[in-house]
């Protein structure tokens, strides 16, 4: 009777194992060459290969609320494998105006209203959980983990905490040594494999928190939110101090799709500077009539606002004059906006009542009989306090605000973002956000946010660097406009640097700084040195203010991450092409197999000059007959580049 009740047991014990354990749902991207395994036991683990390589193994996706833990003991009710292929047509293309959008949708609907949806594309994986749970839920933090297969390489911002603009300079550490008291990462991150690159970020954030990332040393990547704020006081115009926080990350409807955390894979370096991920995972666009959303270049005068020389006869400084000089300069060389920075408004807390030196209604009178349009800038807290700015500003006739000092990623900041936009939107006004995060799916979803700071940009000065900025087109850039602002006239080696306001220079030579005005992404381009300076390089003013924002095509013609980059851009017929490198000088050869068969075309050049490694400013330009048979040779110095356009 014993031995009977104990083969019994053994039984059910397996049994139960069984069920505990050994689910597997496996799936693969249109090619073949990329796939996913899911292993449902005691939680939600994920295998990642790529043309025969483990990435990831026993990864972990997972969700704790307040009364259950999403992920736990996951029992499948229904899976789903089906192919999706479509095409997608950005209203504000970045870097393709059409781009295919194909891959292998696995879905896996678990018991306890919550699902999971995985997209395996030929390049990449993106995974989001999804519940059906009534009314609100809590979410305490997320369970997700991404386990390495193998130590290697990360690069990363590292903030001090969850109050971050996300202007952090690149830090470098191995996964295997990468500790929990280590600072976390903001998104995204570069995983340096031995053979393939991830790219990793997160997209259609709504309603939630930002993702950062915490080390275990050993080699896994775990998910940290902030806490959702509860009581909070202002602290001087353009800040919060929390005075309470919840227990939780995120309350929000039960019923909801959470933010895809998304994986670009590679084995071209270039490959991450030509992510089209955020346009293939995007929400619809929200706004019905988009047709006054008109992405371009603006002149700005918070770095380089003091006109001079000899066709300066008024005296410079935040008044009517001077931004008169600045819409004259826009409107003769069909820029089409100008940004006013702060001290246009009386008090920075009270949008309304202007500064009297400024005169805005004759300024706003004058831009329009120039065809320039008019930003503004503004404190996100004087934002909040007065939503009603949106509605005025449409009233004068204002088409577009510069919101900045957000710093935040919580649930309510994230909200802020999605209000703005909406409000906005309602009274056709565009948006740079600055002091801000990473682009995370709002932009599509409400395109009259035309661009993201979220970088070391030259704001920094001497702090924003060539072997630093280099990687943005790998990473920073790689996931959606971004307020660099580029453009700067007044060049210097990084250990020459000296400057500041009124007279902010750029660091690296002059034809790097052109170059970043090809190769760096935005929907609203900073042209950010003064109108006297450009108008003193004529050549330079001319092929800057020639580049466009938005793209039909994009092709990197030479890369390695964080040291140099090559890349050619189409608008309608032109190839605009952009180099820059490092500390380190570069000679490479480049083909022009891009170009139409049997077309010999112009190209306009600049080059650094041979003094350039010492003397940044040095750079000549040359006209050159190429065709696409032609090999270009690019040589640039330290900390130096190569900009050109090909077009009759």
């Amino acid at each position: 009777m014993k031995t009977r009740r104990f083969f019994s047991f053994v039984l059910m014990a397996a049994t139960c194992l069984s069920g505990y354990a050994q689910k597997v749902v496996s799936a693969q991207s249109p090619d073949g060459q990329t796939s996913v395994s899911v292993t449902l036991s005691d939680r939600i683990y994920y295998d990642l290969v790529s043309h025969g390589e483990t990435l990831m193994k026993q990864s972990v996706i997972g969700m704790q609320l307040s009364d259950k833990t999403l992920g736990a003991n996951p029992q499948l009710k229904k899976k789903s494998i089906r192919p999706v292929r479509g095409t997608e047509t950005p209203l504000l293309p970045l870097k393709f105006s059409q781009v295919e959008n194909n891959y292998t949708l696995l879905t896996l609907e678990l018991k306890g209203g919550y699902a999971v949806d995985f997209r395996l594309y030929d390049d990449g994986v993106a995974f989001r959980m999804r519940t059906s749970l009534p009314g609100e839920i809590e979410v305490m933090q997320e369970n997700t983990v991404f386990q390495l297969a193998e130590s290697c390489d990360l690069v990363l911002q590292q903030p001090g905490g969850f109050k971050t603009s996300c202007e952090e300079n690149y830090s470098f550490v191995k996964s295997n040594e990468w500790k929990k008291e280590d600072r976390m990462t903001e998104l995204p991150v570069l995983i340096m494999g031995k053979n393939q690159k991830i790219l990793l970020s997160e997209f259609d954030l709504v309603s939630y928190p930002g993702l950062f990332l915490k080390g275990n040393a050993d080699n896994s990547l775990s998910a940290i939110q902030p806490k959702c704020p509860l009581e909070y006081e202002d602290r001087g115009d353009r800040s919060h101090r929390i005075l309470k926080e919840a227990d939780y990350i995120a309350k929000t409807s039960g019923s909801r799709t959470f933010p895809w955390r998304y994986m670009l894979i590679t084995r071209e370096d270039g490959r991450l500077a030509e992510n089209t991920m955020p346009v293939r995972l995007a929400q619809k666009c929200q706004i019905e009539n988009t047709s006054w959303i008109k992405p371009g270049q603006t002149c700005w005068d918070w770095l380089n606002g003091i006109p001079y020389g000899p066709d300066v006869t008024f005296k410079s400084g935040i008044n009517l004059d001077t931004y008169k000089y600045f819409v004259d300069f826009a409107s003769r060389n069909g820029v089409p906006y100008i940004i006013m920075d702060e001290g246009w408004a009386l008090d920075t807390r009270d949008p309304f009542h202007t500064n009297p030196e400024v005169n805005l209604p004759e300024l706003i009178r004058y831009a329009k009989s120039k065809n320039v349009g008019i930003f503004v800038w503004l404190p996100w807290l004087t934002v909040e306090h007065h939503m009603e700015l949106f509605q005025k500003f449409e009233e004068w006739g204002i088409v577009g605000t510069k919101i900045d000092f957000m710093d935040r990623q919580d649930q309510w900041m994230i909200d802020f973002y999605d209000r703005v936009a909406k409000e906005a939107a309602a009274h056709h006004i565009m948006v740079d956000f600055h002091g801000a995060f990473h682009p995370s799916g709002l932009e599509y979803r409400y395109p009259n946010i035309l661009t993201y700071e979220g970088v070391r940009g030259m704001e920094f000065n001497g702090g924003c660097t060539p072997k630093n900025s280099v990687w943005y087109p790998f990473l920073r850039n790689a996931v959606g406009p971004m307020d660099y602002t580029p453009g700067s006239m007044l060049c210097y080696q990084p250990e020459d640097f000296h400057g500041n306001r009124p007279i902010c220079p750029g660091v690296g030579t002059k034809v790097y700084n052109m170059a970043v005005f090809v190769l760096f992404e935005s929907n609203l381009q900073m042209l950010m040195d003064n109108p006297c300076r450009y108008d003193k390089w004529p050549d330079c003013r001319d092929f800057l203010t020639s580049v466009p924002v938005n793209w039909d095509e994009t092709r990197v013609l030479a890369a390695e991450a964080g040291q140099y980059i090559v890349m050619a851009k189409r608008r309608g017929q032109k190839w605009f092409i952009g180099g820059i490198t490092n500390d380190n000088p570069r000679e490479l050869d480049v083909t022009l197999s891009f170009l139409p068969e049997g077309a010999t075309l112009q190209m306009t050049s600049f080059v650094d000059g041979v003094n350039a490694s010492r003397m940044a400013m040095d750079y000549r330009m040359e006209k050159t007959s190429v065709n696409k048979n032609t090999k270009l040779h690019i040589s640039m110095v330290r900390n130096g580049g190569f900009a050109g356009v090909v077009g009759n």
